[in-house]
């Protein structure tokens, strides 16, 4: 999708999708004590040697998120864009991972989906109590002829989403971005409504779903097919470090 495209000024788009994740930041800030990893600065800031790619990756942590990613980036010679806001909980509660990912490519891309942290063919408890509440959203949405579902060719990307993900392709109207935007707040303020009412992990389970949860965000950072695109756009040395800030590496 992205090679078929020409010179586009997307900027618009791209504007109204990180001010979406900007209001889920205060949301998070308001809620969570975060502080700056200092291992990712210098990512703060890249681009391409061409100087026609530019991007922003922040990562923070504290005491109730182990991993947080921030992130955004754009290449001025296509209209591409694509950002993350990703909240990886520590192991001290099992409420679900929440990640968002918007972009244009050029058209409208969507993603948002709570991550299990448990296996959902078995536990019927974790399954009815964080994804069947959402259930009913995500068929109105599989319904709706604006929206096109978005299906990953790789395996390990579709095998990493649950049954209730939210990730979808579509024209960019105002009213679509009115509907990304209600979204994600409606899952944000789920999200954090079950982080309140979640009860703690027995201790002696804790490192046990700790590895279980860097297990699969180091995978799906390292399989993401969209990382050729970015070793073209970066080169090798460059997107391995953004490979590595995405999981913690």
């Amino acid at each position: 999708m992205v090679e078929q495209q020409t010179n586009l000024d997307n900027t618009p788009v791209f504007e109204q999708l990180w001010k979406i994740t900007n209001e889920l930041r205060e949301k998070l800030d308001a809620r969570f004590e975060l502080h700056p990893n200092h291992a990712t600065q210098e990512l703060q800031s890249y681009s391409s040697l061409t100087g026609e790619a530019h991007g922003s990756l922040k990562t923070f942590s504290g005491s109730e998120i182990n991993w947080m990613v921030h992130a955004w980036l754009r290449d001025s010679k296509t209209g591409f864009s694509n950002m993350h806001l990703t909240i990886w909980l520590g192991s001290q509660i099992r409420v679900p991972h929440l990640a968002y990912g918007f972009g244009t490519v050029p058209h409208l891309f969507c993603y948002m989906d709570y991550i299990p942290r448990s296996d959902l063919f078995t536990d019927l408890e974790y399954l009815d109590r964080y994804y069947e509440p959402v259930n009913k959203r995500y068929l109105e949405l599989q319904a709706d002829p604006c929206l096109k579902e978005f299906i990953s060719k790789t395996l390990y990307m579709r095998q990493a989403q649950s049954r209730t993900s939210i990730c979808f392709t579509s024209q960019i109207t105002n009213e679509t971005m009115t509907l990304v935007q209600t979204i994600a707040h409606e899952m944000m303020d789920r999200w954090l409504i079950w982080v309140d009412r979640a009860e703690p992990v027995a201790q002696e389970e804790q490192q046990a779903l700790a590895a279980r949860d860097l297990f699969i965000r180091r995978t799906i950072a390292e399989r993401d097919p969209d990382n050729q695109l970015a070793i073209r756009l970066f080169g090798a040395e460059m997107t391995d470090k953004l490979i590595r800030a995405l999981w913690a590496g």
